[in-house]
This record gives C-alpha cells, structure tokens and sequence, in this order.
C-alpha cells in the first residue's frame, strides 16, 4: 500500500537524515529501486516527471504499475509516489491517477504571485485527499523535461510564503542544478540554506539535483534541514554502464543473450547497488 510522503519527511527532519526520491523510467526502474529499498529498510520516495510519465503511457500506467510493483513484490517498507516538477495542470492528473504525493512546480510562473496562489489552491486540494504536497522557489538549475534554469538563490522571505500555506516540503533553489554538474560549479550556498532555514523551522526541505554533490556537501545541506534528495542522472548513468559494458563484452550475441531479461539485467543490477549506496549516504538505511 502506498503512504504520503509527510510523515516519511517529518522523521527524516526530526532525525537529521535525509531520504532519496528516486526517478522511475520504467518497469525495470520501479522494481530496482523498490528491491534497494527493501534491502536497506529504508522509506521511499519513488517519483516520476511528466516526460517519464508519457514514455510509460500516462500518469494512470505509471501509478497502476507501482501500486501493482509494491503489491506483488511484498515490500514492507513505506512508500510514496511522488510527482516530481510537476506544472499546474499535471498536479490535477496525478491526483485523478492516484499518485499519493505530488509537487507543484510553480518557480517558472510569471508571477511569484501566481506561485503563491497556486500552491495555495493545491495545498488545500492535495491535503483534502491526504496527500503530500511539495512546492519550489527559485529555479533549479540545468533542464529537466525542457524547462531550463540557470539555478538561483530562493528568496527565504518567499519560502516563508509558501511554508506558511501548509505544504508539507519545499524545494529551494541553492546552487542546485539537474543534470551532471560542471567542472565550474561553484557548489552549494550553505549560507542561503541556513537563512531559508531560519525562516521556515522544522518544515522538510528538498534539494533537487542530487547527482554529482560531493558527499561532504550532502551530508553538510542534510545537517542544515535538507530531508529530501532528488536522485535521477546517476541512476541512468548507472543503468547505462552496466548495459554498454554487456553489449561490449559481446554478451547479446552469445546464445540468447540479446534476450532483454538478459541484456538489460547488469543495468537493473547496478540500480539497485546504486540506490543502496545512496541510501546510506544520505542516512536513510534501517529507517523504515
């Protein structure tokens, strides 16, 4: 059965770990991430982008499919499912599809206004169905589903604004970008997090972009108030390796071994490991 993920994130605040939210692509994904999970005894936050979602089929297929994945797999461990950047009209969707958390993105809006008012509506929304809401402030860097940011500072008198209408975490812009980070990245404003801190208490804060933060860093923005860590390129980096290195070695033209089970298996294999590894650093492990 899948949980919200605002007691999951309440925790974590409360005991200064944090806890991975780990992108789904697919079917190999969910059932990767979900054994990571199980093996670590760690929550989990399993979450999908409106581009995942639409190469699976829809926000309804990739709901049915985790619920299912959980169901028939046993896990034990709590799990949410999560919409991640999603703009205004996709929060409606996933609420329809029986996601049991969502994000609404509104740091693109043309307006801080329109952020604030739309967070507002969803909050309510979101809460009236117990669900999880996560909302933004200032842009994460890089580009993720074709929206594109330079990255920013968040305003912490704007967070406070949007802390103030119940969301139950919030994603702040502080150095953060998707992607892989450049050799120039300047790392994260820990300054900028503790002054958002000092201005939203207790409240989970997430921190997009978690591919390539040297671990010093994780750990030091998880010691500051970070609960949450958004983890997509290095699971499909992983993923990727592990296939290259088995189509390289000749493998798929040995046998049967272009048979997908086969060809695709070093890859789901390195997600799990990854996933593990991950949930150690950020603290999570034998949480549940």
């Amino acid at each position: 059965m899948l949980v919200n993920a605002a007691d999951m994130l309440k925790k974590a605040e409360a005991g200064k770990y944090a806890l991975g939210a780990f992108n789904t692509n697919n079917l190999e994904w969910t059932l990767a991430i979900l054994q990571a999970a199980e093996e670590a005894k760690s929550p989990l936050i399993l979450q999908c982008t409106a581009g995942a979602a639409k190469w699976m089929g829809g926000f309804k297929v990739c709901a049915d499919m985790v619920k299912a994945a959980v169901e028939a797999t046993g896990v034990t461990v709590p799990v949410a499912l999560h919409l991640d950047h999603g703009s205004y009209e996709d929060c409606f969707k996933c609420i329809e599809a029986g996601f049991t958390s969502i994000m609404y993105d509104g740091s693109h809006e043309e307006t801080f206004q329109l952020n604030l008012d739309r967070t507002k509506e969803l909050v309510e929304l979101a809460h009236s169905k117990g669900m999880s809401i996560e909302a933004e402030v200032g842009g994460i860097g890089g580009t993720e589903d074709g929206v594109t940011s330079n990255g920013e500072l968040a305003d912490p008198a704007e967070c406070r604004q949007i802390a103030d209408l119940g969301v139950d975490f919030l994603a702040c812009g502080i150095g953060n970008i998707h992607g892989v980070y450049p050799a120039d990245w300047a790392g994260l404003s820990f300054e900028r997090l503790g002054e958002i801190k000092a201005q939203t208490g207790d409240l989970p804060l997430v921190l997009h972009g978690g591919t390539g933060i040297p671990e010093d860093q994780i750990k030091k923005a998880i010691s500051l108030g970070i609960s949450k860590i958004n983890v997509n390129t290095d699971l499909q980096l992983v993923f990727a390796k592990g296939v290259r290195e088995y189509i390289e070695a000749g493998k798929d033209q040995q046998g049967k071994g272009f048979d997908p089970r086969k060809l695709l298996k070093p890859g789901r294999d390195n997600i799990v490991a990854r996933t593990k590894e991950l949930m150690e650093e950020f603290g999570s492990v034998n949480k549940a």
